[in-house]
C-alpha cells in the first residue's frame, strides 16, 4: 500500500494535517489545492505537486478528496479537468468530505462507470484531531475496497469503522453532526444559565464533567468557550452546511427532525451576524445575546 501513489485534493484546516500524517506514515503523496500556499507547504514536507485534479488522477492509484461540500466534490471529480478525465481503471477515489449521501452515491456511480471504485469516508473531529491523527472515520462502499485502504485510514484516524454500502459513511456523519450541534447548544444554554445565576463556569465544568453529562464535546468545547477562544477547529458555516444537508436528506426520507431544524436556525442566525468563520463553540454567542451575559473565566 505504501508503494502506491496517493493523491490528495483539498488542503484546508482538516486536509492539510491529514495529508501530512500520510507523508509521515510513508505514503508517496501527490497534492492539489486551488491555493498555492498549502501546496507549497506540503511540497516542502515531501509531497509532489499536481496542477489539476485530472493530473492527480493520472499520477495516482488512490485519490483522497477533502472539500467543503457536495458541489465542490462533484466539480473536482466530474467537472472539466476533473478526476474522472484522468482516472485509471482500478483506481480508488476516497471522498473524506462531509456531503449529502445522495450526492455521494451519484458521484460513486460516475466513478464506477470509468472503471474506478469509490468510498465515502467522512471524519469526525476538529483540527486538533486531524493534527494528532486521532480522527473518527466512518466509511461507506465495498467492504473489500475498505479493507484495502485501511492502512491509509489508520494513518489519519484512531477509530475507523466500516458502516455499509455507498453513502452509508455520509449518513453516519450526518447523524454525528446532529448530535454534536445539539450537544453544543445544550452546553451553551446550561452555562449561560449558570453564569447568569452567579456561578463560575470553570467550577461548573469541573463539577459535571465526570458525571453523565460529560462528553467529548464538553471536554473540547467548554474550555474554548470560557477562555473566549473561538479560533476555528470546525467552522460554524461548515456545521450550518452539514445541518442543511441533514434536513434535505431527512425530507427525502420523510423523517421529522424538529430539534435539528431549530439548531439550523441558530446557525443561520450566527452566519447572518458574520460569525460563520468562528469555531462552532461560538454557538454560545446566540444564547449569550439572549441572556445579556458572557460565559468566561475570571482568568481571561
Amino acid at each position: 500500500m505504501n508503494r502506491e501513489k496517493v493523491g490528495f485534493i483539498g488542503l484546508g484546516i482538516m486536509g492539510k494535517p491529514m495529508a501530512k500524517n500520510l507523508i509521515k506514515a510513508g505514503f508517496n503523496l501527490i497534492v492539489y489545492d486551488i491555493r498555492n500556499e498549502p501546496v507549497n507547504e506540503l511540497v516542502m514536507f515531501g509531497a509532489e505537486r499536481a496542477n489539476s485534479p485530472k493530473e492527480v488522477a493520472e499520477r495516482s492509484d488512490i485519490i483522497i478528496t477533502m472539500l467543503p461540500d457536495g458541489p465542490d466534490v462533484e466539480k473536482v471529480v466530474c467537472g472539466p479537468n476533473g478526476l474522472i478525465e484522468g482516472l485509471k481503471r482500478g483506481s480508488i477515489v476516497i471522498d473524506m468530505s462531509s456531503i449529502s449521501p445522495t450526492i455521494a452515491r451519484k458521484i460513486a456511480k460516475e466513478v464506477e462507470k470509468r472503471g474506478g471504485e469509490m468510498l465515502d469516508a467522512p471524519v469526525s473531529g476538529s483540527e486538533p484531531s486531524a493534527i494528532e491523527g486521532t480522527l473518527a472515520i466512518m466509511v461507506g462502499g465495498k467492504k473489500e475496497i475498505f479493507d484495502k485502504c485501511l492502512p491509509l485510514f489508520n494513518a489519519m484516524g484512531k477509530t475507523i469503522t466500516y458502516v455499509g454500502e455507498s453513502g452509508a459513511g455520509q449518513v453516519t456523519k450526518l447523524c454525528n453532526q446532529i448530535i454534536v450541534a445539539l450537544n453544543i447548544i445544550a452546553l451553551s444554554e446550561a452555562f449561560v444559565l449558570a453564569v447568569k445565576a452567579g456561578l463560575k463556569p470553570e467550577e461548573v465544568f469541573q463539577a459535571i464533567r465526570g458525571g453523565l453529562a460529560g462528553s467529548v464535546v464538553m471536554e473540547r468545547k467548554v474550555p474554548m468557550i470560557i477562555r473566549r477562544n473561538f479560533n476555528p477547529g470546525f467552522k460554524i458555516k461548515l456545521h450550518q452546511k452539514d445541518l442543511r444537508n441533514v434536513i434535505l436528506f431527512a425530507i427525502e426520507h420523510n423523517v421529522p427532525l424538529p430539534f435539528t431544524s431549530l439548531a439550523l436556525q441558530v446557525l443561520n442566525t450566527l452566519v447572518n451576524e458574520g460569525k460563520g468563520e468562528l469555531d462552532h463553540s461560538a454557538i454560545v454567542h446566540f444564547f449569550e445575546s439572549l441572556a445579556k451575559i458572557e460565559v468566561k473565566s475570571e482568568k481571561v
